[in-house]
């Protein structure tokens, strides 16, 4: 339950919030004295950073004025009020005039926009406080979703601190890691996370930090099993840490299959429990290597973008990094708040996950199921982009979206399309377009490389 700018000034007189409408005053001044430094100051501070109300009234009639290329000064400001009727409300044309009164030509502009922010930082932490005890109070809901978003709320205030401005080119290179020489060098450039699929990673060069990666596909195509091949691959083979949120699978369910497909075990028979000795002994084995990876598995139903936030950020904080993090699947997450239709809900969590893997600072595989189209579809049955289900923001979001096909699904009577599937890189930002051909097999729901791609030819 927010506070109103209203309810926090009455709050910051009664209680003493922190604030220091001197330094408010003086910034407003300063822009009436010279409005150029409007410019400097609109990029930093907010209107609700503001603590009295006809400060921020005064502002936004400035931000009005500057947004229609028109100067900013005491007559300029004190006709825009009385268009709005609030003249009166910021006690007349005499405090205008009282604003920049007695100010130096040369005023500490960035020193009073600073005390402007912290003191709002410092209220907005008050008022989240407030909000949670209030929650913790009323007891209506569950203490691990009163506490995620205690952390998504101070990691949001935390954020509005640490916002990288604008960067020149060099900045970018002394930024970056091993200097120009590292930067010029394509062999000494970070390289993504590779797949363990040799055609994957030679179109997309690996899945790369901050991206969102959907892989989409119609149900019993492998959206799953691909998911779970790529994630036994990064924390098994690489060792880096993998985090799974399986909305749909139980933990002990999708450990099973993992199992399974790692050992090369038939995964019926493993359920029957009809396991030779060898069987028992290549599943041991893959035990062990999955015992001591870095693998991290949540199959909570329903999961909130906000408990997922705060889930990673306390595995990232122990683990130092995230190699990747997979959800299955978008379309049954739910979004925190309301929404008009399921469109929209669908929305914000797509942006939320583009946000997310950008913050992280690791690659976000999300899997996600598509419309009826591609069924429905004559002759070719390959899914296209504008099949993804119930929402155009999950393509426009996505780095990299991927489909699965496996054509034997829709010619069940082809004997030569057993066990032939494809990857069709449908949309790249930073790379081709195209399709990665793999093998699919349906007893360890398992997909593998070709063998003709293990000998081919350097281009």
């Amino acid at each position: 339950m927010s506070s109103s700018p209203l309810a926090l000034e009455k709050l910051a007189l009664e209680k003493g919030l922190p604030s220091n409408v001197d330094a408010e005053r003086l910034v407003l001044g300063s822009i009436l004295l010279d409005d150029s430094s409007f410019i400097d100051v609109a990029g930093l501070l907010k209107l609700d950073d503001f603590c009295l109300e006809k400060h921020r009234r005064i502002y936004r009639r400035m931000l009005e004025l500057h947004e229609r290329g028109e100067r900013i000064d005491r007559i300029t400001l004190a006709n825009e009020l009385l268009r709005f009727n609030e003249l009166e409300s910021v006690d007349g044309l005499s405090y205008l005039v009282s604003l920049d009164d007695g100010l130096p030509r040369l005023p500490n502009l960035a020193g009073y926009v600073k005390i402007i922010r912290d003191k709002a930082i410092l209220r907005r932490i008050v008022e989240t406080a407030n909000s949670l005890m209030h929650r913790a109070l009323m007891a209506d809901e569950e203490p691990s979703t009163l506490l995620a978003s205690a952390e998504e709320s101070l990691l949001r205030l935390s954020d509005s601190q640490t916002n990288a401005g604008l960067l020149t080119p060099q900045e970018v290179i002394q930024n970056f890691q091993g200097g120009i020489n590292a930067f010029l060098d394509p062999s000494k450039r970070i390289k993504g996370t590779s797949t363990g699929f040799l055609k994957l990673d030679e179109m997309t060069g690996g899945f790369h930090r901050g991206e969102l990666i959907i892989l989409a596909a119609r149900p019993s195509m492998g959206k799953t099993a691909l998911a779970l091949n790529i994630a036994h691959h990064v924390a098994c083979k690489l060792h880096q840490p993998v985090a799974i949120f399986s909305l749909e699978m139980s933990n002990d369910s999708l450990l099973t299959r993992m199992l399974c497909a790692s050992a090369r075990v038939d995964s019926q028979h493993f359920r029957r429990g009809y396991l030779v000795e060898a069987d028992r002994r290549k599943l041991r084995e893959a035990a062990n290597d999955l015992v001591g990876a870095p693998l991290y598995i949540d199959d909570t139903a329903g999961v909130h973008l906000m408990d997922m936030h705060a889930k990673l950020r306390r595995l990232k904080q122990q683990s130092g990094e995230l190699g990747l993090v997979i959800v299955d699947y978008l379309q049954l997450m739910s979004g925190h708040g309301r929404f008009e239709n399921r469109n929209q809900e669908v929305s914000t969590i797509s942006r939320g996950m583009k946000m997310l893997a950008k913050e992280l600072d690791c690659p976000m595989l999300v899997l996600s199921q598509l419309s009826r189209a591609p069924e429905t579809r004559v002759g070719d049955h390959r899914p296209q982009l504008s099949d993804l289900r119930e929402s155009g923001s999950i393509e426009q979001d996505a780095d990299l979206v991927g489909f699965i096909f496996r054509e034997e699904v829709y010619k069940k009577d082809r004997e030569d399309l057993k066990g032939l599937a494809e990857l069709i890189i449908a949309k790249q930002r930073n790379g081709p377009i195209g399709i990665a051909n793999l093998v699919y097999l349906h007893a360890l729901t398992k997909f593998e490389n070709r063998a003709e791609d293990f000998n081919a030819p350097d281009e």
